[in-house]
């Protein structure tokens, strides 16, 4: 019964605080977390380290491949890699308290470093991401990062806007980081923006098993201003067909590039690349949602080091 009046309540405020009908995606309130604690290899220090996921609350032990709990629909950057044999953990998203015990997601960017003499030696730049869909662990190498997430979950409908509260921590005198682990690490001037997006798109599958796509419906934003408060009832407007012509259109919010697509599992179970092949009809009906946060938007394995972007109440708007 409290959960049931608790929800109640929560939708009350977000129709308020948008003006329409509003429908928040499970879990999206980030009130509710999984706690993994994982052993990583003796070679590199042996700790327990925790890796938290959003769904149920619970805790499990060991080092188990993690797989989305409770009907939750979302996957997070922090994950568990197994690299030459080495058990290691990467955690850049965390449940954060915004006070009286209501959580939210804190997105962080930072290096990731693993050591062990005669072995492996590596820094990598991780951004705090959290998506729809969910990851493939354990990871096995730093190649394509594309290919270890699926990225987006079935839906058909058609929102106006994506809704959600959020504050934005970005360092004094930042800078841009790139270090994949292979190679030396290098800097250049500017910061690294957080990246938001909703796309909704219309897939098929071919008889040889490859995935296809047309854009429906687009939202993206970048995020590069710090807030020391929050920006509640924040809202990213959906704009259908080709928004190509659009006075407000930046090429960040284009079709996704074939060399970066994002990755599905196809009807044979394999991981193939999702390629947008063009903007459908305004009018079409889509077939998959795709959301995601980050606390950065450039290239894999690079960002502004030490950003923190907190997200909260995530909804759709009709």
């Amino acid at each position: 019964m409290k959960r049931i009046t608790a929800l109640s309540v929560f939708l009350f405020i977000l129709t308020v605080l948008y003006g329409q009908k509003v429908e928040p995606l499970p879990f999206g309130d980030f009130n509710s977390w999984v706690t993994r604690e994982i052993k990583e290899s003796r070679l590199i220090g042996g700790d327990v380290k925790k890796c938290y996921a959003i769904g149920p609350a619970r805790t499990i032990t060991g080092d188990k491949p993690y797989i989305n709990t409770g009907g939750s629909p979302w996957a997070t950057s922090n994950v568990m890699a197994k690299v030459m044999g080495i058990t290691k953990v990467s955690n850049m998203v965390y449940p954060y308290d915004r006070g009286n015990g209501n959580k939210c997601a804190r997105l962080c960017t930072g290096m990731e470093h693993c050591k062990a003499i005669g072995i492996i030696d590596i820094d990598v730049v991780v951004a705090g991401t959290i998506f729809l869909g969910r990851m493939i662990e354990p990871i096995k190498s730093t190649s394509n990062p594309y290919q270890k997430m699926e990225m987006g979950i079935p839906f058909t409908g058609r929102p106006v806007a994506l809704c959600y509260d959020y504050m934005l921590e970005i360092p004094a005198k930042a800078v841009k980081t790139y270090s994949s682990g292979f190679g030396k690490k290098r800097e250049s001037p500017g910061i690294d923006k957080a990246d938001v997006f909703i796309i909704l798109q219309r897939r098929w599958e071919d008889a040889e098993g490859n995935i296809h796509a047309k854009r429906v419906g687009t939202g993206r934003e970048l995020l590069g201003k710090s807030s020391k408060q929050w920006n509640n009832g924040h809202k990213l407007n959906v704009h259908y067909g080709d928004i190509t012509g659009r006075p407000d259109y930046k090429p960040y919010m284009g079709l996704i590039k074939k060399e970066k697509s994002y990755y599905a599992c196809n009807s044979k179970g394999k991981m193939v690349p999702v390629v947008e092949e063009g903007w459908d009809d305004s009018s079409a009906t889509p077939t998959h949602l795709l959301i995601m946060f980050s606390s950065g938007s450039g290239e894999p394995y690079a960002g502004t080091i030490g950003t923190n972007f907190y997200v909260d109440n995530v909804a759709l708007a009709y």
